[in-house]
């Protein structure tokens, strides 16, 4: 196996990955909505199914601060990889690939948070789904136009 195409999938996941956090960021302007307690909860409950001690709770919280987006970055990053190693040898469409990768990492992130008994999709409104779908397909427009950018002709397949 030729690394270039894993090192060129965690290059365009990490971009999808900046890209979603920027137009949820942009949500949160715009709607004046707070941030989601989500990935922070996500992280306490992997945690612990990890049985892995935060410590005190005033260093715990701000370590699942930082562990619950990190925990978002390290999905889309392996799910460019995962890409990468899918798309190494095949031409896949732009909107095919957008809709693989940001379908796939909302896909990832909304059933580890329901199996994790985080939240329930079942009960989000409209806003809530829009508010979930729209940052997921700008991942995977940034992860998709970057893999394409990444590969040159030559190195796209055929």
């Amino acid at each position: 196996m030729r690394a270039a195409p894993v090192v060129d999938g965690a290059i365009a996941g990490a971009v999808g990955s900046a890209v979603l956090n920027v137009v949820s960021y942009l949500d949160m302007v715009v709607r004046a909505r707070p941030a989601s307690s989500t990935p922070e909860e996500t992280a306490r409950r992997l945690a612990g199914l990890a049985h892995v001690d935060l410590g005190p709770e005033d260093r715990a919280a701000n370590r699942r601060s930082g562990l619950g987006p990190l925990l978002g970055y390290g999905t889309g990053v392996a799910a460019g990889v995962a890409f990468g190693l899918l798309a190494a040898r095949k031409r896949i469409p732009l909107p095919v690939a957008a809709g693989l990768l940001g379908g796939g990492v909302m896909a990832t992130t909304d059933g580890s948070m329901t199996a994790l008994k985080v939240t329930d999709p079942r009960s989000w409104g409209r806003s809530g789904w829009v508010a979930d779908l729209v940052p997921h397909l700008a991942y995977g427009m940034a992860a998709a136009a970057t893999w394409n950018r990444l590969r040159p002709p030559s190195r796209r397949g055929r």
